[in-house]
């Protein structure tokens, strides 16, 4: 196979109140909107370059509709397609604009339920910085000035089977993982990247088909802390932060969107390449590996818990 997966493309997320979440995700974490319907909202960050990396869609309960992720070539694509009906998933393919500004790609569902989407064509609207001679960021950015969508993290009944669906089927490399004993191989949470982060998307154990969060790139720590100002100015219900990982390193602000979708606003980590040893945490450890500063705390059911 060529070069397949390239990075998280979009999060489609469910919302209950359409406008509660432009205001959110507009007004608050500083999005541009380049579409919508009535039922739908389309966003993007200043630093990106694709139309739309995030849709709001009206429903009745929140929650992840689906996520798409964008393939290098369509010979690439073939081979996924060829790879997924392989090892047993139910492939179906979409047409071009079927999703909105989206070229042709392929449908499936994962172990865990969640429906994923492969595609190599997205219609180009541009940064918000030129491409010659670019200053380092755009004027007027509005509160917390998200410039990208960074990465998800999910929840299935048995985590391995998704881990090992997206590896064997996606050529998902793993950065880190939980296990139960320093000499397993048995993943109970799995860490995954196609780019070059710590993990494009991570998958815990808890209900199938649920969402614990979706996450913004933020470039430095001082645009955490500024975060943090923006969500206690808006009255962003924030959940867990200023923290810092032990998985992944990141540091990070975990809050709510109005219809408690999880976000998170995550800087720090390290590059990840598709050679490099896997890092295990012990679930004795599980509490330091995801709030370094405050693992004595009973935070972690709670956290790991909640989810939509």
């Amino acid at each position: 196979m060529g070069e397949g997966i390239m990075r998280l493309g979009y999060v489609v997320t469910r919302v209950t109140d359409l406008e509660a979440a432009r205001k959110h995700y507009v007004e608050v974490m500083g999005m541009e909107a380049t579409d919508r319907t009535d039922s739908a909202i389309y966003l993007k960050g200043w630093d990106e370059y694709d139309h739309h990396s995030i849709v709001l869609k009206k429903a009745d309960r929140p929650g992840l509709e689906k996520m798409g992720f964008k393939v290098h070539t369509y010979d690439d694509l073939a081979e996924l397609e060829k790879r997924l009906i392989q090892y047993g998933a139910s492939v179906t393919r979409f047409s071009k604009g079927e999703n909105h500004k989206v070229g042709e790609g392929v449908r499936f569902r994962l172990p865990s339920g969640h429906v994923m989407e492969l595609y190599v064509e997205m219609e180009y609207v541009g940064k918000a910085l030129p491409q010659l001679n670019p200053p380092p960021w755009p004027e007027g950015l509005i509160g917390v000035g998200a410039p990208r969508i960074d990465h998800l993290l999910i929840t299935a009944e048995r985590p391995q089977e998704t881990v090992d669906f997206l590896m064997k089927a996606l050529n998902f490399y793993m950065s880190e993982m939980v296990v139960e004993k320093p000499d397993s191989d048995v993943p109970i949470a799995a860490w995954l990247f196609r780019s070059n982060t710590p993990h494009d998307i991570a998958i815990i154990p808890g209900k199938d088909e649920g969402l614990h969060h979706f996450a913004f790139w933020l470039d430095e720590f001082n645009d955490l802390r500024k975060a943090g100002d923006v969500f206690s100015k808006h009255d962003v219900p924030i959940d867990v932060g200023i923290e810092r990982h032990g998985i992944t390193r990141g540091q990070t602000i975990y809050y709510f969107d109005p219809s408690g979708n999880r976000n998170e606003v995550f800087t720090g980590g390290y590059i990840a390449y598709p050679d490099m040893p896997v890092v295990k945490w012990t679930v004795d450890q599980l509490a330091r590996g995801i709030f370094y500063f405050n693992h004595r705390q009973e935070w972690i059911e709670g956290f790991t818990g909640v989810t939509t």
